[in-house]
């Protein structure tokens, strides 16, 4: 089998008396596609849900976790000043479910809560390789 520009990090097993080497598990990605429960999705895909959205801030951040066998997602997202808690999160959560296929659970967080970064944002925290 061969296997070209999948993005995909691992490593080749020690050699065996097999004609080829195997392939390790995978351990992670070189890009900042996540998959979840077998959907391809981007954090800017998500970006773009937010920032359609006027009651939200442009400022959030996607863990992914692994509870049992199944994956779950979960977005933490500055709601804009003036906007009730917990107001905009059903509406995200729907957004989601319907256009990128996967569920998400929805925290709204107060203005200025989430960190900031100088160089590159960090927006995604993936507790499954652990």
């Amino acid at each position: 089998m061969i296997r070209y520009r999948t993005r995909d990090l691992s490593r080749l097993l020690p050699g065996t008396a097999r004609s080829m080497r195997r392939i390790g598990k995978f351990l992670a990605r070189t890009d900042d596609m996540m998959i979840v429960r077998g959907a391809n999705l981007y954090p800017t895909q998500i970006e773009a849900l937010i920032l359609e959205d006027a009651r939200l801030a442009p400022h959030f951040l996607i863990e992914l976790a692994r509870e049992g066998r199944l994956d779950s997602m979960s977005v933490r997202v500055e709601r804009r000043e003036g906007v009730e808690p917990g107001s905009a999160g059903p509406d995200l959560a729907h957004r989601i479910k319907s256009l990128l296929g996967v569920g998400a659970k929805i925290e709204t967080v107060a203005p200025g809560s989430l960190e900031r970064s100088a160089g590159k944002a960090r927006r995604v925290i993936d507790h499954r390789l652990g």
